[in-house]
């Protein structure tokens, strides 16, 4: 069975964010200084063969954990679906 998976990355609250620092600069720079706090993520999309959503579940948040993730510095969120076909 086919199942997509949707996988949110992003730092811990704790560590800085350079990235989304130079970002809310931009945004403040171009007027929009309404915005207080910008932090950057990850959004990972992928399709994979399992016998069940469980297993399907199993399979990506050990690709999280040994590769998509850095579970130091960055915490993830998994949303598995079936395809239909």
């Amino acid at each position: 069975m086919q199942f997509q998976a949707q996988i949110q990355i992003h730092l811990r609250p704790s560590v800085l964010d350079p990235a989304g620092a130079a970002l809310q600069a931009s945004l403040h720079r171009l007027g929009h200084t309404q915005v207080q706090g910008v932090r950057i993520g990850k959004h990972i999309q992928l399709r994979l063969e399992a016998p069940d959503a469980e297993t399907a579940r199993e399979q990506v948040n050990e690709l999280c954990e040994q590769l998509l993730a850095n579970p130091v510095i960055e915490t993830y969120q998994i949303q598995v679906d079936p395809v239909e076909s």
